[in-house]
C-alpha cells in the first residue's frame, strides 16, 4: 500500500515537473517573439534595423530558460549559436553571423578556466586538496571555536582553485566525520547547533573561497571575460586576486561569527577531533608519487599566474616582433599558463582520464555563452540603446549604483544560479568597473536557499541542517554581503578598478 502511495506521489511530482519545464519553454518562445517582433524602440533605432531586437529577444530567452532551466544550462548557452545568424545579429552576412557567433566559444577565458578545471581535477583524484584541508584545520586547532574557523577557512582556500560543488563534496565528509567523533566524546549525543553550523560553514565557504581567484568560480571570468570584451580593459590574474581575497579574508571572520552564534549553544568535549583530524591524514599517508606531482604543477601554475605582470611586460615585445604586431594580452598569458599545467600534468600521467571525467565541461559551454551574449548585444547596438534607457541610473552617485547592483543580484542569485544571474547583470548594470565588479562579488553570496547554490543543496542533504535554521542564518549573511560588498567596493574596488 505505501510503496504503491510513493509511486503515485512520484508520479505526480513529475507530472507537475514535465508541466513546469513545458511552461518555461513555452515562456522563453514568447517572450522572444514579443520583444523580436513588437513594434517597439528596438526595432526603430536608426541603422540597425531590428537587430537591437533580435538581439534583446534572444537575451531574454536565454534568460528565462536559465533561470527556470527548461532545457541544461549549457544547452541554452548554445543559443546564440542558432538564433545569432538566422537574425543576423551581427549584420555581417549569413557566414560572417555564423563566424562570430562561434569566436565566443574560443575565448582565452575558456581556456583558462579550461586549465583551472584541470588542475582542481588532478587534485581532487590524488586527494591533494583534502590534504591541504586537513593540515589548515590542524594548524588553526580543534577547540569549537578554532574548528569551526578551520572548517571555513580550509574550504575556502580549496574552493579558491577548484570549482566550489566539488569543493563541498570533498569536505562535507570531512565535517561529517569531526561531528560523529565529537558526539562519541560527549555520549553520543547528536549535536544539532554545532553540526549545523559545520555544515553551513562548508556550503558558505565553498561559495566565497571562489571569490579569492579568477578561476575559483565562473563568475569570475564571465566578469573578466566581458570586461576585456566590451570595456577593454583586461584585469590580471593576480589584480583579480588583490579585488577577490581580501574580501574573502574579510567576510569569513563574518560568516564564522554568524555560526559561532548557533554552534556555542551545545558545550563540548572536543578531545577527539584532533584525533580524527590525524586518522584522516594518516589514511592518506605521505605526499609521494603523481600526488607530488600535481602539487608542483600545482604551485608553479599559481606562481606563473601571480607573476603574470611583469613576465607578460618581457614577453610582449617579443612576442609582437615575431608574431606582426600581436598583443599579447593577460588573458593570453593566464590562458597559456593553465594549459602548459595541463600538458605538464598529461606528460606525468598526473591527469588520469578518471579525473578528465570530471571536469564539468558544460560550464565551459555556459561560458562561451554568456561571452556570445554579450557578443551580440554589443555588436546590434542594443547595448548603446540599453545604456541611454540607463542614463538616469548612471547619474546617480556611485554609491547607490554599488548598492543597488549588489542588493539586486544578491536577490536574483537566491532564485536562480549565480552564472545565469552575473550573465544578466552585467549586460544591464551601467558599465563602471566599480559596479560591475559588486555585482560579481554579490553572485557568489547566497546564502538563504538550498536552490540558491549547490553546495547549499549538498549540505542540505546532511541530516544536520533545516531550511528554518539555514534560512534564519543565510538571511543574515545575506544583509550582511550587501552591506561589506557596498562599502568595501567603494573604500577599495574602486581603487583596483577605477
Amino acid at each position: 500500500m505505501e510503496s504503491g502511495e510513493r509511486e503515485r506521489a512520484l508520479a505526480r511530482r513529475k507530472r507537475r515537473a514535465s508541466i513546469t519545464r513545458a511552461a518555461s519553454l513555452a515562456l522563453g518562445l514568447v517572450a522572444f517573439a514579443v520583444i523580436a517582433w513588437s513594434p517597439t524602440a528596438l526595432a526603430t533605432i536608426e541603422g540597425a534595423g531590428r537587430r537591437p531586437a533580435y538581439a534583446a529577444a534572444t537575451a531574454a530567452l536565454m534568460a528565462v530558460w536559465w533561470f527556470t532551466e527548461a532545457v541544461p544550462i549549457a544547452l541554452t548557452a548554445c543559443v546564440p549559436l542558432v538564433l545569432y545568424p538566422l537574425c543576423g545579429v551581427f549584420g555581417a552576412g549569413p557566414v560572417g553571423d555564423v563566424v562570430a557567433s562561434a569566436e565566443p566559444y574560443f575565448d582565452a577565458y575558456n581556456f583558462l578556466f579550461l586549465g583551472g578545471m584541470a588542475i582542481g581535477a588532478a587534485m581532487e583524484h590524488f586527494q591533494l586538496h583534502r590534504r591541504v584541508a586537513l593540515h589548515i584545520m590542524r594548524a588553526i586547532g580543534t577547540e569549537p571555536k578554532r574548528l569551526l574557523l578551520g572548517m571555513l577557512v580550509a574550504t575556502a582556500a580549496v574552493s579558491m582553485w577548484i570549482s566550489n560543488t566539488a569543493t563541498a563534496v570533498m569536505m562535507l565528509p570531512i565535517a561529517l566525520a569531526l561531528v560523529a567523533q565529537l558526539e562519541r566524546a560527549n555520549g553520543g549525543r547528536k549535536l544539532t547547533h554545532f553540526g549545523s553550523a559545520l555544515m553551513l560553514a562548508v556550503a558558505y565557504a565553498s561559495n566565497v573561497g571562489g571569490i579569492g581567484t579568477k578561476i575559483g568560480t565562473g563568475t569570475n571570468s564571465i566578469f573578466c571575460g566581458f570586461v576585456a570584451e566590451k570595456l577593454h580593459r583586461d584585469v590580471g590574474f593576480l589584480e583579480f586576486v588583490a579585488i577577490g581575497a581580501p574580501f574573502v579574508l574579510l567576510f569569513l571572520p563574518v560568516v564564522w561569527g554568524v555560526l559561532w552564534l548557533r554552534a556555542r549553544k551545545e558545550v563540548l568535549d572536543h578531545r577527539d577531533a584532533q584525533e580524527a583530524i590525524a586518522k584522516e591524514l594518516a589514511t592518506l599517508g605521505p605526499l609521494i608519487g603523481r600526488e607530488r606531482r600535481v602539487a608542483m604543477v600545482f604551485a608553479g601554475a599559481a606562481l606563473l599566474w601571480m607573476a603574470g605582470d611583469p613576465l607578460r611586460k618581457l614577453l610582449a615585445p617579443e612576442l609582437a616582433g615575431a608574431f606582426g604586431g600581436f598583443k599579447l594580452q593577460p588573458k593570453h598569458y593566464e590562458a597559456t599558463v593553465a594549459l602548459l599545467a595541463v600538458f605538464a600534468l598529461g606528460a606525468q600521467r598526473a591527469l588520469p582520464w578518471a579525473a578528465v571525467r570530471r571536469i564539468p565541461w558544460s560550464t565551459l559551454v555556459l561560458l562561451g555563452g554568456s561571452f556570445a551574449m554579450a557578443a551580440g548585444i554589443e555588436a546590434s547596438g542594443l547595448s548603446k540603446w540599453l545604456a541611454g534607457e540607463l542614463g538616469g541610473l548612471t547619474s546617480l552617485p556611485l554609491a547607490a549604483q554599488v548598492a543597488l547592483a549588489t542588493a539586486a543580484t544578491v536577490a536574483l542569485t537566491a532564485l536562480a544560479s549565480n552564472t545565469a544571474t552575473i550573465n544578466v547583470a552585467l549586460n544591464v548594470l551601467p558599465p563602471a568597473l566599480p559596479v560591475l565588479a559588486a555585482s560579481t562579488l554579490a553572485a557568489s553570496c547566497d546564502f538563504a536557499l538550498p536552490a540558491g547554490t549547490p553546495p547549499n543543496a549538498i549540505v542540505f542533504g546532511s541530516g544536520y541542517v533545516r531550511l528554518r535554521d539555514m534560512m534564519r542564518t543565510g538571511f543574515l549573511l545575506d544583509l550582511a554581503a550587501m552591506a561589506l560588498i557596498t562599502g568595501y567596493t567603494l573604500v577599495w574596488v574602486r581603487v583596483i578598478l577605477p
